[in-house]
């Protein structure tokens, strides 16, 4: 079988673990479980290499993971790709000095925080979420990793729902790697 034809069976076999949970966390918004993935080895391991294999290569020196789902596949990713890992966290649960940026969810507003002491500027970030819907959390990601002058390499999401267009919010020349398009 070729590799492409098994990267599409492996795919398949994922989306199949992904749990739709109806009217989470408001009613009318319908959540993507990836919890189902973490369960099963097999699956947890091939998610994470199909997550990385895009940016083999591309000299990353930080997996920046959105809290909290992004922490998942995120720290597997900055193995696989020999980088180091830094968290992106809601307000207030960061004991250093942090950088802020608000931003917009599909339900509401919110602000990310990252160490001010996280990276170094010039470092080469990949920005690591489970799931792109409307885009926010991954463009105040963004905000944060160029306020303290680190350079995005990448956008790695575990799963992307195509109707909101959250792509669109993202920098147009940044490379975006969705494992699924549901």
């Amino acid at each position: 079988m070729a590799k492409e034809n098994i990267e599409k069976s492996i795919k398949e076999l994922l989306l199949d673990h992904i749990r739709s949970v109806p009217d989470f966390p408001k009613p009318g918004i319908i959540f993507k479980d990836i919890t189902p993935l973490l369960n099963d080895p097999y699956l947890l391991e091939n998610t994470s290499r199909l997550l990385s294999e895009p940016f083999r290569g591309m000299n990353i020196d930080y997996v920046a993971g959105l809290e909290s789902r992004g922490f998942l596949f995120g720290t597997n990713i900055a193995q696989d790709l020999n980088a180091g890992f830094i968290p992106i966290r809601k307000k207030g649960k960061l004991p250093a000095e942090t950088e802020s940026q608000e931003y917009e969810l599909e339900y509401g507003t919110d602000s990310f925080e990252i160490h001010k002491d996280a990276l170094k500027p010039g470092d080469r970030v990949l920005i690591h979420d489970d799931l792109i819907a409307t885009g926010g959390t991954a463009v105040a990601a963004s905000k944060l990793i160029r306020k303290l002058g680190g350079v995005l390499i990448g956008y790695s999401f575990a799963m992307e729902i195509k109707a909101l267009n959250g792509k669109k919010s993202l920098d147009q020349d940044t490379k975006v790697h969705s494992l699924l398009v549901v």
